[in-house]
């Protein structure tokens, strides 16, 4: 018992000492880049309201999301692939494992980073409709919308969402190695395409989301708030008619058509149970 606590531990150190440094750079280098290319003027992020709430999510989310990334990919090894044993686990996702192990690390990596996408791309839309509505509704919930905004997910959004896809790449073979590069990119481009910045990358708004691409995705349905679904690329939406992103207009105004939606974290983790 005590060995299993204290991993839980190490594992929560590993994972708050990788957040701090990267949280530190974010809050800075948008703070500046806020101050000369704001999409909306107003206040800085560290004064937005539910600042306390967004920093809760920026926290405990990526941290919550290992444990459940760790456990479905135990489960996964003895259900599917028959393995028993810490060690022979490890070993057995070192270094990925079948025909996708065998290629170039930098190959392994492009494949995860498109497939997730395409993947991720029809998982938001479900959660967009039906049932699901009322977990996703947590990340639409930020009137203040920033890059630290960009964690602010429902447990069970994440564990059907970019946690589920993860864990289903790794199980077909690709290298967890992949993630090495992979996940510091993924953290500040979701930063990013969260940000209070008016860019709309040009001729690139087709290759990569920017910000003024997801802060559409982030209003009300009858603008844009059913539109723009990919997270990484825009090619999706293009291919699939959910492109939005005005030439002569910002968006301006963000959160869901619930006004009674809590503030607080707690409330909002019941928020989807109460509905």
């Amino acid at each position: 018992m005590l060995n299993e606590l204290y991993s839980v531990v190490e594992v929560a150190g590993a994972t708050f000492v990788k957040i701090v440094p990267i949280t530190i750079a974010l809050g800075v280098v948008f703070a500046a880049l806020t101050g000369l290319s704001a999409c909306n003027p107003g206040r800085p992020w560290w004064r937005k309201r539910e600042i306390v709430t967004d920093v809760c999510y920026w926290f405990l989310i990526p941290l919550l999301a290992r444990f459940f990334r760790i456990g479905m990919l135990t489960l996964g090894a003895v259900a599917i692939f028959g393995i028993h044993g810490d060690r022979a686990i490890m070993d057995f996702y070192e270094n990925g494992h079948g025909p996708l192990a065998a290629l170039p690390l930098w190959l392994q990596g492009a494949i995860f980073l498109v497939v997730s996408d395409f993947l991720l791309y029809w998982i938001h839309r479900i959660f967009h409709g039906g049932a699901l509505w009322k977990y996703h509704a947590v990340h639409h919930s930020s009137l203040d919308l920033d890059w630290i905004s960009a964690a602010r997910f429902h447990p069970i959004n994440l564990f059907l969402g970019a946690v589920g896809v993860d864990v289903l790449l790794l199980l077909a073979g690709i290298s967890p190695s992949v993630m090495v590069w992979l996940g510091p990119f993924i953290t500040v481009h979701s930063g990013f395409v969260h940000a209070n910045l008016k860019w709309k990358l040009g001729p690139f708004k087709y290759v990569l989301a920017g910000p003024v691409f997801h802060r559409w995705h982030h209003t009300l349905p009858d603008r844009g708030g059913n539109m723009n679904f990919a997270g990484t690329f825009p090619i999706w939406d293009v291919l699939f008619g959910t492109f939005y992103m005005p030439e002569q207009e910002l968006p301006d105004a963000y959160g869901i058509a619930d006004k009674d939606f809590p503030e607080g974290f707690t409330a909002q983790m019941l928020y989807p149970f109460t509905r």
